[in-house]
């Protein structure tokens, strides 16, 4: 056995469905181990999208999303990628392949140092050196992606460790790393005191961030916040928590969050933050926000409490174990009031936003983007997967998405353009009989349009939507205000026709361009489970 067939073994180990990657000379022994394994390899058309295809694959499957390139320009193209995993804590294991060992140091041809540049944006790293080590080293680098706050493990093999021999094959039962021991269970004095506090207080409300849907304990959190009626409110990550129109979610919190629900932030006296680091689009001035709040932080990172917030009751541990423990006893406590409260907060807003609306004018009789995001998340079936780009689009698809049994996805900490097309197509193989749906800008979807023919070739059934506005939205949007109209580096003049792009693949094509077709073309889009790219043409001058 080869050190790459010990590779391949090891995945098998771990039940691997898919490798998303691309090959060069320093990997093509994993390459040429892996064919007849019964692991599907999936040939991506630029190496930053093998890891946001295994992102979209990991958060749908809830398994290890795994990235295989080769050294160089491989290797420091899936840098993004990593990135992007790493801020919003998605397990992945990424293998590179590197240089022979003997000349590693030396500049050789396609040589990057990739553990020291991803220093900052991994979990852990590994170096193989020996052959006989990879065994651990896998089984390690699947423990340390999936436990404790999840997140990328990078393993650099170079083309001789690969290719050398080993003596035997052991895989490790199980794995006992000495300085990495997360804690799962909640302490139950902290448990205590949270409990203790939602007796006395009155007007506590949940905030549930991306890590609710990472420790699946989107049930335990609704199952809480029903008994007791405590309304609830997410940061863009935790969308989709508990569904969109349940009447405790009162949306999005945040810059581009619904005012009812940055007011309901205010105004509580308890804050129950899960599963969410408290940055600053979520919470802009967190010591101000939370002033005179009680503010019980839970989360299975210990860094992230009390890293942006100083929190009254710090709480480490998994969520869905911590909230089973709060389910597992009645006490006997309702704030139905105060959820009465905000949801006149909320029914106050959707009027003025009615009469404002009444007031527009649509330019030419175009569909207002949110107008758009809202026909097409409540004509999408229950349990479909939406996932958001990023730009002006990203913004529109959280304050106007209807999530019921689904998931939204996007790229939050990182922001990364071009994300929900190669997030789309591992979201669909993971989970093959949902609806999966792309929402892009013309900016971001150009960012990533070659997997087209990634989709095309693995005919994975992907609903594209590209809302065309022929700028930078998000940035236009910002010189708007900030610069007074001076506009710079915004114009996409010179962009591809859609309806070409999708005849060169192959793939049927449809068309929004007045706000009166919107209602039968999303009807068209959505029908079948087959790949369709929609263009949605919006007003330049609309803004978030």
């Amino acid at each position: 056995m080869t050190g790459a067939d010990a590779i391949i073994k090891s995945l098998q180990k771990e039940g691997v469905e898919y490798v998303f990657g691309y090959p060069g000379v320093a990997i093509c022994p994993f390459y040429n181990s892996i064919l007849g394994s019964g692991i599907r390899t999936v040939l991506v058309r630029q190496e930053q999208n093998a890891a946001h295809e295994a992102s979209g694959y990991a958060r749908i499957s809830g398994k290890v999303g795994v990235a295989v390139v080769t050294s160089g320009p491989g290797a420091t193209n899936l840098i993004t990628g990593i990135a992007t995993a790493f801020a919003d804590s998605i397990p992945l294991v990424c293998i590179t392949g590197q240089v022979e060992s003997t000349i590693m140091g030396s500049d050789g041809f396609q040589e990057a140092d990739i553990s020291g540049a991803c220093e900052s944006f991994v979990k852990y790293s590994y170096i193989v050196r020996n052959p006989q080590d990879i065994p651990r080293i896998v089984k390690e680098a699947f423990h340390i992606a999936s436990t404790g706050r999840k997140g990328p493990v990078l393993i650099d093999i170079p083309h001789d460790v690969q290719m050398a021999r080993i003596e035997r094959f052991d895989y490790p039962e199980t794995v006992n790393l000495r300085t990495y021991k997360p804690t799962v269970e909640g302490h139950a004095v902290q448990i205590r005191k949270v409990k203790q506090e939602l007796k006395r207080c009155k007007r506590p409300l949940v905030c549930a961030g991306g890590g609710v849907h990472l420790s699946g304990a989107c049930e335990g959190i609704r199952t809480f916040i029903e008994k007791y009626n405590i309304p609830i409110v997410t940061t863009m990550m935790g969308l989709g928590a508990v569904p969109t129109d349940h009447p405790l979610c009162f949306g999005m919190v945040g810059n581009n969050g619904r005012p009812y629900g940055n007011r309901a932030m205010k105004e509580a006296d308890m804050v129950i933050m899960v599963g969410a680091r408290v940055a600053d689009r979520s919470i802009r001035e967190p010591d101000l926000v939370m002033e005179d709040t009680v503010l019980a932080h839970i989360d299975v990172d210990p860094a992230e409490i009390g890293k942006n917030a100083g929190p009254t009751i710090p709480l480490v541990g998994d969520i869905e174990h911590i909230f089973r423990e709060f389910n597992r006893e009645d006490l006997q406590e309702d704030f139905s009031d105060w959820a009465n409260t905000l949801a006149g907060y909320r029914e106050d807003f959707y009027a003025r936003l009615a009469e404002e609306k009444a007031e527009q004018t649509e330019k030419a009789g175009m569909i207002h983007p949110a107008d758009f995001v809202r026909m097409l998340s409540r004509s999408m079936e229950d349990d479909a997967v939406y996932v958001a780009d990023v730009g002006q689009n990203q913004l529109w698809s959280c304050q106007n998405v209807i999530m019921r049994e689904g998931r939204f996805l996007t790229s939050g900490g990182m922001g990364t353009m071009g994300y929900a097309v190669p997030a789309a197509l591992g979201a669909k193989l993971a989970a093959p009989d949902r609806q999966v749906v792309a929402v892009c800008g013309d900016g971001g979807f150009q960012m990533n349009m070659m997997e087209l023919a990634t989709i095309c070739q693995y005919e994975v059934p992907v609903k594209i939507a590209v809302l065309r506005n022929n700028t930078l939205g998000l940035v236009r949007q910002h010189q708007h205000f900030a610069y007074k109209d001076r506009y710079s580096m915004v114009d996409l003049t010179g962009s591809p026709n859609l309806e070409k792009i999708a005849e060169a693949y192959s793939i049927p094509y449809l068309h929004i361009g007045r706000a009166s077709e919107a209602e039968a073309v999303i009807g068209e889009f959505l029908a079948g489970d087959r790949t369709v790219l929609l263009e949605v043409e919006i007003d330049p001058d609309a803004t978030v």
